[in-house]
């Protein structure tokens, strides 16, 4: 990594800093192709399919049963975002969405209900502020995702950021990866516990190897990873790979998906079931082999192509390597501890800079208004020495270098806009997808759902409780994984059922899933009514502290019972669908008619789709 070439901030100047360039990835030609296809759509001159690849491929998703809008998916190449850029998000929101954005689980920021008419403009407002939305949905690599905790987490081997956003710069556009077989998902972590590397297609962990007396910088690279109807976990493909080859191990891999890729059964035609097919021994063997071709044909200026350096920071922001803590942050709090005291133990983290700390910001299933939106970007201005944010796959935003000493201060700011709730890295963070407020595939309104989870769980003050810290909550609307519900500690993925002649909304409940580099695949528990399911996690708490083990956390319990080893009268998945079984009964229809509707709903359920927009 090369070394900084500008001088350092000065550390005692209150928020300021040399403001950091967008990167650009938009073009101002696309937006005027975009409206131009529009126009010849609408005047029957496409074909409704090929325009629904077309607007696909420009990061335009169909709106739940309305042809007319479109959800706006814009991608953000590791989840890094300027104070601009939120600026000019939020005022998009305004004139052509509903006034809000929507930070997804792969660090994508989302519109929502913008009329087909005005995806164009949205398009033109971003590549204003470097942003763009080509290939954020459709048959293509998706967004590029980086941990936020990439350069500033205590166990990274070094910052994974610029190579993440190399790649992305590489693939983007590349006509090797205009249509594939399916979407294509690759992911960077920054140590083995922080980073979702195993449910990628291809996941980096960075590392370093002793050769020669040098330290030489790589990557632990895993295959073949992914969530949906059918999860697998991907495959380590070598004991270490040099930053050299990253390039030509992500082409091969890509090429090989291109070439042998399911195209027929679009159930089966993501990378992970090429790698389960095929045989995991065969697919490394293959990748091994294509890399080779890949280093001896491509050319130089192609490979020049993939410039780490010039993703680079160039600024010089502070480093050392002694962490200071604050008191607060290892002090137990409650319910009834003073706001500041319950964020700054929620919601703060040292980082290995010394003075510094990653302050999260508790979003509601990760909807963010349009005022508040401007409110975090002038907060990042003021108090981030690093000058953006880092959106997060707990649908949160992390800004990182906010000096310990204007922590208070921040935090006021971020209370005058309803952005100082607590909770953000505990059990109280629920993550749901769009779910049916505007997803074609959804059964039942995930989203929603999330949020009643948050505010009852910072209701009753579980965000306190350390015992539930590292656990997770995650609900989707469908078993396609947009929450990912498989790596939860709880997990929950919408269906309908009939509960005694009505229909209902229910959810899988799904126990023990885990992220990281040892993260593991939820096991499926039982079916619960969408309106028990706050019921049936309050349940499990309860049961978790009578049977707990001294000083044992709520997923380390949850572990123990997956894998049948309880001590206590509840020593498998059978003992606790027991333990449930009354928790999740439903009165009849006619007694509490309430109790079969769907959150954010007062009309009767009904599990109705439409035809996904997944693939294009």
């Amino acid at each position: 990594m090369g070394k900084s070439r500008v001088s350092a901030v000065n550390p005692k100047q209150k928020g300021k800093y040399a403001p950091k360039p967008a990167s650009k990835w938009g073009r101002e030609e696309e937006t005027e192709f975009f409206a131009n296809r529009v126009k010849l759509f609408r005047q029957g001159k496409i074909s409704e399919d090929d325009f629904r690849r077309f607007r696909l491929q420009n990061g335009a998703y169909g709106s739940r049963l309305h042809a007319g809008y479109s959800m706006v998916r814009i991608k953000v190449p590791g989840g890094e975002m300027t104070p601009e850029q939120l600026e000019k998000i939020a005022s998009l929101s305004e004139a052509f969405s509903i006034g809000s954005a929507h930070v997804s689980t792969r660090q994508n920021i989302q519109l929502h209900w913008v009329q087909l008419e005005d995806v164009s403009e949205v398009m033109r407002g971003l590549v204003d502020v470097g942003l763009t939305t080509r290939e954020a949905c459709g048959n293509t690599v998706r967004n590029v995702m980086c941990s936020h905790f990439a350069g500033v987490c205590p166990d990274e081997a070094f910052d994974a950021t610029p190579y993440s956003k190399a790649i992305a710069r590489f693939l983007l556009r590349n006509p090797m990866c205009q249509n594939l077989p399916r979407k294509f998902k690759i992911n960077f972590a920054c140590c083995e516990k922080h980073g979702l590397v195993r449910v990628a297609d291809i996941g980096l962990v960075p590392t370093i190897k002793e050769e020669n007396g040098k330290q030489v910088q790589g990557f632990r690279i895993y295959l073949g990873g992914g969530l949906g109807a059918a999860s697998f976990i991907g495959h380590l493909l070598e004991d270490f790979t040099p930053e050299d080859r990253v390039l030509s191990t992500c082409m091969a891999t890509v090429r090989l998906f291109d070439r042998h890729g399911n195209r027929e059964n679009m159930a089966r035609n993501r990378m992970r079931y090429l790698v389960h097919e095929t045989g995991w021994e065969k697919f490394q063997k293959m990748v091994l082999k294509e890399r080779i071709a890949v280093e001896m044909t491509t050319a130089t200026a192609t490979a020049k192509m993939y410039d780490v350096k010039s993703e680079e920071d160039t600024r010089q922001l502070p480093k050392a390597p002694r962490m200071t803590k604050l008191p607060m942050l290892n002090e137990h709090v409650n319910r009834d501890s003073p706001a500041y005291e319950r964020w700054l133990h929620t919601n703060v983290v040292p980082q290995k800079q010394e003075g510094y700390f990653t302050v999260f910001i508790t979003l509601g299933a990760g909807d963010i208004t349009a005022s508040q939106l401007r409110v975090l970007a002038s907060a990042i201005r003021d108090f981030s020495t690093e000058g953006v944010a880092r959106n997060t796959p707990q649908q949160n935003f992390a800004i990182r270098y906010v000096r310990g000493t204007e922590l208070s201060e921040f935090y006021g700011r971020l209370a005058t806009a309803g952005l100082a709730n607590p909770g953000a890295l505990t059990i109280a963070s629920a993550v749901g997808c769009s779910g049916t407020t505007s997803c074609n595939l959804a059964i039942t309104n995930s989203h929603r759902l999330a949020k009643e989870v948050q505010r009852k769980f910072l209701e009753l003050g579980l965000d306190t409780d350390d015992s539930l810290k590292n656990s997770t909550i995650k609900v989707s609307g469908c078993p396609n994984s947009c929450g990912q519900h498989e790596i939860a500690t709880i997990g929950f993925f919408g269906g309908a059922s009939r509960i005694g002649g009505a229909m209902s909304p229910t959810y899988t409940m799904l126990f023990g899933g885990s992220a990281g580099e040892n993260g593991e695949l939820g096991k499926a528990v039982m079916r619960v009514p969408a309106k028990r399911v706050i019921d049936t996690i309050l349940k499990i708490v309860e049961i978790y502290r009578n049977e707990r083990a001294e000083n044992e956390n709520l997923d380390q319990w949850i572990g123990r019972i997956v894998r049948g080893q309880g001590t206590a009268s509840i020593k498998n998945l059978e003992d606790i669908k027991n333990a449930l079984s009354s928790v999740i009964q439903l009165p009849p229809q006619e007694q509490d008619p309430d109790a079969y509707m769907d959150y954010g709903s007062d009309a009767k359920f009904t599990a109705k789709t439409a035809r996904g927009e997944c693939a294009a």
